[in-house]
């Protein structure tokens, strides 16, 4: 009889995988994502029937309020880990900076694959930059961070919410609702939109989130089976980074309510990471500022890492600026 995923025994990792349901959001751009993993998961096991569950999450739904209002991002994910509980699905798609940085009991990111770019995009259609940008101009972004910097930076300009997928955003804005937005330039260039971009902001004031450009792969923990499978579609410089990254956002509370960014790049012929990242105050008018680098080799040393940035950041007064701190705890 043939083994699938949904039968009561697992099969060995060494055994090829024959039928993979992979559960996904329904955005546009989520839908990308589910698709690239589908035809990387087709190419390295060819007679697998890999098939994508589009699904509407709450983040989705609710788009008259800010993220931090009303549950931050996990709300992007959870109908999603609802399919890999009942069997629905086998493994989950996400942007990883939408997933939260404790992982729920019985829930496993088992893959983080190679990032696209990670750096933020200022999209205008009459403007070349934010420089140019003149009094009362209204600036849109979903991203307490990104509002902190703009806040600091440009005082003169209004900073308002920008809610929905990457083609309602760019919507708003070809509408004339807002005279630029600021988007993660992963999205648009996995979508074709390019063009659109006319700066890419550098890391250095404007960090990214934890995760941004990643995509990860959730799955259940009870089918470790299923993580053997993805381990090659694995990318070691970018699983390395975001594991720092997302150490520094665990311990520092990172959440929609947090204007936290973290950013790290790996040095493989060195064997080396650098890393950087900020808290800050919504208004910007307070942030504190940390970076740090040293040998990396491992997951473990790159946690290691990203704890010494978050508890150089808290000796700066961190705490002030986060609503709810969680205990500082050793990488696991």
């Amino acid at each position: 009889m043939s083994q699938t995923l949904h039968s009561s025994s697992h099969p060995s990792p060494t055994q090829a995988p024959q039928r993979l349901v992979i559960a996904s959001r329904e955005s546009r751009l989520a839908m990308w994502q589910a698709l690239y993993v589908q035809d990387c998961l087709k190419k390295r096991y060819p007679d697998c029937d890999v098939q994508i569950l589009g699904m509407t999450t709450r983040g989705d739904q609710i788009l008259d309020k800010a993220l931090s209002k009303v549950g931050g991002k996990g709300l992007f994910v959870k109908e999603l880990e609802t399919a890999l509980e009942d069997g629905r699905a086998d493994l989950a798609v996400h942007s990883l900076k939408d997933v939260p940085m404790v992982m729920p009991d019985g829930f496993d990111l088992a893959c983080v694959m190679a990032r696209e770019d990670a750096r933020d995009a200022f999209v205008s259609n009459d403007y070349a930059s934010l420089e140019e940008l003149p009094q009362g101009a209204i600036v849109g972004t979903s991203s307490l961070r990104r509002e902190s910097v703009l806040r600091a930076k440009f005082p003169h300009l209004k900073i308002e919410p920008l809610r929905g997928n990457l083609d309602t955003r760019m919507g708003k804005l070809d509408k004339g609702e807002y005279q630029a937005i600021i988007l993660a330039a992963a999205g648009l260039k996995r979508l074709g939109l390019e063009s659109r971009i006319r700066a890419f902001l550098p890391y250095d004031p404007y960090t990214p989130a934890a995760g941004q450009g990643a995509l990860g792969i959730e799955t259940l923990t009870q089918h470790p089976h299923i993580k053997e499978w993805l381990a090659p579609l694995n990318d070691m410089p970018t699983l390395l980074a975001v594991s720092a990254e997302r150490m520094v956002s665990r311990q520092l509370g990172g959440s929609c309510e947090v204007p936290l960014a973290a950013h790290a790049s790996w040095d493989q012929n060195h064997k080396s990471m650098r890393i950087r990242s900020f808290v800050a105050s919504v208004d910007g008018k307070a942030i504190c500022l940390a970076s740090g680098s040293g040998p990396v080799e491992s997951v473990e040393e790159a946690e290691a890492l990203g704890l010494a940035v978050a508890q150089d950041l808290l000796a700066q007064g961190a705490a002030e600026l986060i609503p709810v701190l969680p205990k500082i705890t050793k990488p696991v």
